[in-house]
């Protein structure tokens, strides 16, 4: 049987914690920055965590 191999798009886009949370960036950070206000731009980069649902089967992906 062959080895798994780490999908490297998504190895790129998201991070697994110590925890097993799998993190990621927020959505359309770098588009219409000049709107927002400074606390909305300063919480878009701390990047958001991946719903349950989704992060068993990021974490699949991801484990190689």
């Amino acid at each position: 049987m062959p080895k798994k191999k780490t999908h490297k798009g998504i190895a790129k886009r998201l991070k697994v914690t110590r925890t097993g949370k799998v993190l990621g960036a927020t959505s359309g950070y770098h588009h219409k920055l000049v709107k927002r206000r400074a606390n909305r731009k300063r919480q878009a980069r701390r990047g958001i965590q991946v719903p349950e649902t989704l992060a068993k089967e990021y974490i699949e992906l991801l484990s190689s």
